[in-house]
């Protein structure tokens, strides 16, 4: 969820019930008797509102489950859980005096309600930069849940190149240009030579191509992240196309082109995976921590008003 002007109406109005929540607070603070109390009628105003709007953020979650129901739209839901789960946290500070208070249960809601806030904020920060990152590093974006079958794609695009590679070393011309192919018929008229000599090509390369391909190039294809292969590093990867280039003829150099293009497109891929899973990993901690405090909020309540 990108901060952009739809979110002003929300950061005024926030900032005016700050304001008046702290304008009211102040006197309250200096002329209270006993100081501010959280059990005391204003203190129960400020926890009242201060819990109201922590509740509208927990039950964001729900309404990403009842979708058809009509809920306000989903985009409402996010700017009012970002805005309002902040603008509580003060709230909740007003109602308890700016006090962690004594109790067990009372300190660990605060230390709760402080990681949920700090997560929350990391949270946001996360989402409005990492898709301007995604972005600028990956100009392809490939929706996440199609990853693995785009590589599966690339593994058999590779081992495609390759065989066409091999085929053409061995004398198949049906990928051979017209001077590939004049080539190839004065190696056959010679005697003794294959189309890889004639070409003045290592007459091994196309065993090396292919044992490039399956020991080296469809695991890693094939593995999340690359890591610990030498292809999943751009310069390292340049090292080795250029070292095949060495080896095989000027001619058959774009299927190497192409090769290693694939080996880029799976970089990018890992990249694209990479800043997923942070722009969406943190929620895996802030929404067990937000829960456990609605819970622990709730039996609060229940303690503090009872007895």
């Amino acid at each position: 969820m990108l901060l952009d002007s739809t979110h002003r109406p929300w950061i005024f109005a926030s900032a005016l019930a700050l304001a008046l929540g702290a304008a009211f607070y102040v006197p309250y603070a200096m002329y209270s008797i006993r100081g501010p109390r959280g059990g005391g009628a204003v203190g129960l105003i400020y926890g009242s509102i201060g819990s109201a709007m922590m509740l509208f953020a927990g039950l964001l979650g729900a309404r990403k489950q009842v979708r058809v129901w009509r809920l306000g739209r989903a985009t409402t839901w996010m700017r009012g859980h970002l805005w309002l789960g902040l603008l509580s946290f003060p709230f909740i500070l007003f109602h308890s005096g700016f006090s962690f208070g004594s109790a067990l249960l009372t300190r660990t809601l605060m230390v709760l309600f402080v990681i949920v806030v700090v997560s929350g904020i990391a949270g946001a920060a996360l989402q409005e930069y990492i898709p301007r990152i995604l972005t600028r590093r990956v100009p392809s974006e490939t929706v996440y849940e199609q990853l693995d079958s785009v590589c599966l794609q690339l593994a058999g695009e590779a081992e495609s190149l390759v065989k066409d590679l091999s085929s053409m070393l061995q004398g198949d011309l049906a990928f051979a240009s017209q001077p590939q192919r004049a080539a190839a018929a004065a190696a056959g008229t010679m005697g003794g030579l294959t189309f890889a000599s004639a070409l003045q090509a290592d007459p091994h390369f196309a065993g090396t191509i292919e044992a490039f391909l399956h020991d080296e190039m469809k695991p890693y294809l094939l593995q999340d992240g690359g890591r610990g292969q030498r292809l999943a590093d751009q310069a390292k990867s340049a090292a080795v196309f250029q070292q095949f280039r060495i080896l095989c003829p000027q001619d058959l150099w774009p299927k190497l082109n192409d090769l290693e293009s694939v080996c880029g497109e799976k970089r990018e891929l890992d990249q694209q995976r990479k800043l997923h899973r942070i722009l969406h990993g943190w929620l895996l901690f802030h929404i067990p921590v937000s829960y456990a405090l609605l819970l622990l909020g709730a039996v609060h309540a229940v303690v503090a008003l009872r007895y």
